[in-house]
């Protein structure tokens, strides 16, 4: 049976997602870690990111679309954008964490790429609109130059729940079933997706990341041995932080480090009393309703009601019926 430490019970303010964001966003805009993240995820473990080549840029993707009679503007905000330079030209490159399983989280990195799309072309826009001189129809109607290009963006999505994502992978897993012929012509959009929890399908160079998805992975599978063997003695403050985020212990995203071990080593032994007392708690608690279900059978046999088992037993109704149904 899988069970929850207490530890990982978050607060509120990770519940409305801001300080777990701030986290895990200055995790990834360190460019050694980004850049491990897309080599080892997107580019199949071949070393085409180099730290040194990539650069912050503005995480605002809000935008205004214009329409003919009216105008809408989208506030969207990502969480870490690189740009990295390929040549003359350069790709845009974006992270996003994900807590929970969303059912439109292709549609939603959609957009996120698209509103990426519309910000470049928004400035090349208006940078053309103040240039002089004779303009074609099509030059006129788009606000571009023929000549002009876009820049590709490439995103990826972390999902740092330890229950297996069960959601749509690409925008065509959203869509209802299409006849053949139309499957054929329809653009799908393909979502990058990383579990944490699957994630030693991956090669990872950086020690950092390697270290954040190994031990978050022990802890989903209770294997605090292996943490406390090999990495007690090599995890700082902010990794443990990381992790703590990861997988909701609070015991590691609060901990204080002084020098190290012998802290995190308390923290672990923590971490593993917890399990074992919600084991503990689990299996007692199985066994009552087991009792209780045996005599809410006999008593329901010997013709009593469901209110007159609660008031025997004392428990609800509601309770009572729920054991009843087994």
């Amino acid at each position: 049976m899988k069970t929850e430490p207490v530890g990982r019970e978050r607060n509120k303010s990770d519940m409305a997602g801001g300080k777990a964001d701030v986290i895990l966003k200055e995790f990834w805009r360190n460019n050694e870690r980004f850049a491990d993240l897309f080599n080892a995820v997107v580019f199949e473990g071949e070393q085409v990111l180099k730290p040194e080549d990539l650069q912050e840029m503005d995480t605002d993707m809000s935008g205004t679309i214009h329409f003919k009679d009216y105008e809408e503007s989208l506030v969207r905000m990502r969480d870490v954008v690189k740009k990295t330079a390929f040549g003359v030209e350069f790709a845009v490159l974006g992270i996003e964490s994900q807590k929970a399983v969303s059912y439109a989280m292709p549609l939603r990195t959609l957009l996120y790429d698209g509103m990426g799309y519309l910000k470049e072309y928004q400035e090349i826009t208006r940078s053309r609109k103040a240039e002089k001189g004779k303009r074609t129809q099509g030059e006129f109607l788009s606000g571009m130059r023929k000549e002009d290009r876009l820049h590709p963006i490439i995103s990826i999505v972390v999902y740092y729940s330890e229950a297996a994502w069960d959601g749509p992978m690409s925008l065509k897993d959203m869509i209802v079933e299409m006849p053949e012929a139309i499957e054929k012509i329809f653009a799908d959009y393909k979502m990058n997706l990383v579990q944490v929890r699957k994630s030693d399908q991956y090669t990872f160079h950086n020690a950092d990341v390697k270290t954040v998805f190994e031990v978050s992975r022990a802890i989903y599978d209770g294997n605090f041995d292996k943490i406390a063997r090999q990495y007690n003695e090599d995890m700082d403050e902010e990794l443990l932080r990381v992790i703590g985020t990861i997988t909701d212990y609070l015991e590691l995203k609060n901990l204080k480090t002084e020098k190290g071990v012998g802290n995190v080593c308390t923290a672990l032994e923590k971490l593993k009393e917890d399990v074992r007392e919600e084991t503990r708690k689990e299996t007692f608690k199985e066994a009552t309703n087991k009792r209780d279900q045996e005599w809410i059978s006999r008593l329901t046999k010997e013709g009593f009601s469901a209110s007159e088992i609660a008031r025997i037993m004392g428990a609800s109704e509601e309770e009572v019926r729920k054991l009843q149904k087994g």
